[in-house]
């Protein structure tokens, strides 16, 4: 299951998320994602590397709940694109080697998809932004796997909380945490008037039939 390892900082995240408009929530003013879904709330976390003090807690929250969780580390990888650069600076917090994986193997040259200094059974931490279905993070594990490296977990600045991302990261055999999700988004949210007790139902309604919700 997607686990929060603390509640005090999910909820600062959220409001860091919520600030900046990395996450922008309209249930009277839908979004419509690819997929053709509408929904309540868009997620862009490639802006939290615009404001340092947002990075930098980021980037430290990462690494303390790594370090509680998981030993003998040796490469922080991150997913592109947009676990690139967070990824990278978790690694320099934790002094660590950084690698990242493309999302599909490159056209030319050497054919990578694992880009970096690796070498086969190095245990790896994966990071990523955004988990929805985890679609794109799994693809990212599969191909560290098949570069002979051993994926403890991965980390995620946010997710929606989906129960397709718990099944699939459960179906892979993956640990998964974050360092916020859609309740404690939601729950902020709420606590600093964000949004209305209406609005609230309505972002609730949408996470338990995405699918559906105002179709």
């Amino acid at each position: 299951m997607t686990m929060i390892l603390n509640k005090d900082k999910a909820l600062k995240i959220a409001d860091y998320l919520l600030q900046i408009k990395a996450v922008k929530l309209q249930p009277n003013d839908p979004f419509t994602w690819a997929s053709g879904w509408k929904s309540p709330i868009y997620c862009d976390n490639r802006k939290t590397l615009s404001y340092p003090k947002i990075r930098t807690a980021i980037r430290q929250t990462f690494a303390e709940q790594i370090a509680e969780k998981y030993s003998n580390i040796d490469v922080i990888a991150g997913v592109a694109t947009g676990g690139i650069a967070i990824g990278a600076l978790v690694a320099e917090e934790m002094g660590l080697p950084f690698i990242y994986i493309r999302s599909s193997a490159k056209g030319h040259g050497l054919g990578n998809q694992v880009e970096g200094a690796y070498e086969a059974g190095q245990r790896v931490v994966v990071i990523e932004d955004l988990i929805s279905t985890g679609g794109s993070s799994l693809q990212a594990i599969e191909a560290l796997k098949e570069a002979d490296m051993e994926v403890l977990g991965l980390g995620a600045i946010f997710t929606y909380g989906f129960d397709k991302a718990v099944s699939n990261f459960s179906e892979a055999n993956c640990d998964f945490f974050t360092l916020s999700d859609y309740d404690h988004l939601i729950e902020q949210a709420k606590n600093t008037n964000y949004v209305s007790e209406s609005d609230v139902d309505s972002l609730v309604e949408w996470k338990a039939n995405p699918q559906i919700w105002k179709q």
